[in-house]
């Protein structure tokens, strides 16, 4: 393969046999799934749908895509792709910063774990090489101190590393990597799948100068590329100090979606809550904002760092994001911000993921309060919190429940209908009922319950690109079905979602094309992240989520009616589902052969008397 944007470097690590080996990229596959997640996926689907998570027979994939580590805007970002120990579906979860870029500059573009080694490792990646090194000394230690260790061995300057902590090494099923600049890649536990693999780190060694990947067509590249930051600079979101994202974080959304009742409190019991603003991005820039951060290539710089200078939560840590703010928070009945950021701190440390931990937490408070648990956890008793975070991180005592995730937890006491969640994955921060696309959207996600799959949130809220009504259940299949395959693209492209405020399937076209130097037009896009989400999808179906059941929502959103100003509103699930599945062209949430044919994801049909191969 001789493409723009790729080094044709793969490096295949089997941790069994402690081996290393560099393969070239098949074009035909780059083509269909672009790189990134997509491409991800593809290895895993060929890995095989049925191989355990927590076994040496699952891979864990860190793929980069063709913009990665370039001056395209926004293209600091790097996809871990695996089976799921938390949900048991295909997972892709990313991570922005300089990991991606940096590890492009080592002249990679992927790296594919296999097997499992018999004592701790980390890989250390630089001039396209890697190596198997020993990490018994970093094994029990948080992802900080191992970033420290990684720094002081080798020098901290053009250095990156992505990094487990103890939940990962404890196997807890919602752990995350965490690298040098507290970036997570956080949902679905790919942690935990590094964890049984004893894989601490992975360490990259690279400067930019003279490495980062080169268009293959360079004039339209420039004119693209230019086309696309001036789409951002102005966008009414991501204009650098002036948009909502840039000046307050992702967190912004706090106080917006509390006021128009969409932000479920309390486990989800109600749908807005007196004290959110509390937590707000308003509240945490007059008070706790110490910094705005970015990531390579970036110039919206929605990562708020904060620093709580005095006190028992003294703390200092960046990614105060509306999500976690919201899972620890409003979902946890805690409005103390100072707590909240101590925790997320902690999260950081250990490598958790917030929003599968807010919702252990308010899962557990529902549970003590009805009395099915003993395990006493109050709504909003911070302390409690940051202890229960220490146990589950150690799988000790009622921790080691919890590290189990929400779903099991319930299910184990007898209550599954306290979990918030779909495909055992809990939900964010976006109550549906109060914004209807974004329930189908949890619903229909092929990695559990997400917002980042298809933001629908941007049209029902924010008007992008066209505002549609979120308490209307009609249409949100069919709108639903738009963002999904124009994110797959970009998560495949691994150009940060946030980018798409502001541009759309043409910008991604044209600096696509001119990056590799394979024409592509927007419809081309939408058509190749079609064919990703299907591929997705087709995994799912083939590890036994093959129902309409599986597709569904808890029963507090489509019979418990929402508060505030979405009061008496549930999720009208079975009218947007029924057009989903239509636009989709599936049934009951199964791709049909004929749909897999027609996107290239399986041969097309032999002619009469001809052998399929």
């Amino acid at each position: 393969m001789n493409l723009g944007g790729f080094k044709n470097n793969e490096v295949v690590v089997d941790l069994t046999n402690g081996t290393v080996e560099y393969r070239g990229i098949e074009e035909e596959n780059v083509r269909k799934y672009i790189g990134g997640r997509g491409l991800g996926v593809k290895y895993v689907l060929d890995n095989g749908p049925e191989v355990e998570p927590l076994s040496e027979e699952n891979i864990l994939c860190i793929m980069t895509g063709p913009v990665t580590g370039s001056r395209s805007s926004m293209s600091g970002r790097l996809a871990v792709v695996t089976k799921s120990p938390l949900t048991g579906t295909v997972t892709d979860s990313h991570m922005g910063g300089w990991t991606a870029a940096r590890l492009k500059w080592a002249g990679v573009d992927n790296v594919i774990i296999k097997g499992k080694s018999d004592r701790p490792v980390y890989l250390y990646i630089e001039d396209g090489k890697a190596e198997i090194r020993d990490a018994s000394a970093e094994w029990g230690t948080s992802t900080r101190a191992t970033v420290r260790a990684m720094k002081d061995r080798y020098g901290a300057e053009d250095l990156s590393v992505m990094a487990i902590g103890q939940a990962g090494e404890n196997l807890v099923r919602y752990s995350s990597f965490i690298n040098e600049h507290d970036r997570s890649a956080g949902r679905g536990g790919t942690a935990a799948v590094a964890g049984f693999k004893k894989l601490k780190a992975i360490v990259i060694k690279a400067e930019q100068k003279g490495n980062m990947p080169q268009p293959a067509l360079a004039d339209d590249y420039k004119e693209a590329n230019k086309k696309a930051v001036k789409a951002i600079l102005e966008g009414g979101l991501t204009a650098p100090n002036k948009g909502g994202l840039s000046v307050y974080g992702t967190n912004v959304l706090t106080n917006l979606i509390n006021e128009v009742g969409a932000l479920p409190t309390k486990n989800a019991q109600f749908t807005n809550w007196d004290e959110a603003e509390l937590h707000s991005g308003e509240y945490v820039n007059e008070h706790l904002l110490v910094a705005n951060n970015t990531c390579h290539a970036c110039p919206v710089a929605c990562k708020i760092e904060v620093e709580v200078k005095d006190g028992k939560y003294k703390t200092r840590v960046e990614s105060f994001e509306f999500e976690s703010a919201w899972a620890l928070g409003a979902n946890s009945g805690l409005s103390n911000s100072e707590a909240i950021a101590y925790l997320i701190d902690s999260c950081n440390e250990y490598g958790i993921d917030t929003i599968e931990l807010g919702n252990a937490f308010s899962v557990t408070m529902e549970a003590y309060e009805k009395g099915i648990v003993d395990e006493k956890l109050d709504w909003g008793d911070a302390d409690k919190m940051i202890e229960m975070t220490r146990k589950i991180a150690h799988r000790e005592g009622f921790g080691g429940v919890l590290a189990e995730g929400p779903a099991r937890a319930s299910a184990m006491w007898g209550a599954p209908e306290l979990s918030m969640s779909v495909k055992g994955q809990s939900i964010p921060a976006y109550d549906p009922r109060g914004i209807q696309g974004i329930g189908l959207g949890y619903a229909t996600s092929n990695r559990g319950a997400c917002h980042l799959r298809g933001y629908t949130v941007a049209s029902e809220i924010a008007g992008i690109p066209e505002p549609t009504d979120r308490l209307q259940p009609e249409g949100k299949g069919e709108l639903l079905k738009i963002f999904q395959d124009l994110l797959s693209f970009s998560d495949s492209m691994n150009i940060c979602k946030f980018s798409s405020f502001s541009e759309n399937a043409e910008n991604y076209a044209e600096q696509y094309s001119a990056m590799t130097g394979i024409p592509m037009t927007a419809d081309d896009v939408m058509l190749a992240g079609e064919r990703i989400y299907n591929l997705e999808r087709y995994y799912n179906n083939l590890a036994g989520f093959n129902k309409r059941e599986d597709d569904y929502l808890p029963k507090r959103f489509t019979e418990e009616p929402a508060t505030g100003n979405s009061a008496g509103s549930v999720s009208r699930m079975d009218i947007m589902l029924d057009e989903y599945y239509n636009v989709r062209g599936w049934k009951n949430g199964v791709v049909p052969e004929e749909k897999l044919r027609e996107l290239g994801i399986l041969p097309a049909a032999a002619e009469p008397g001809s052998q399929l191969v």
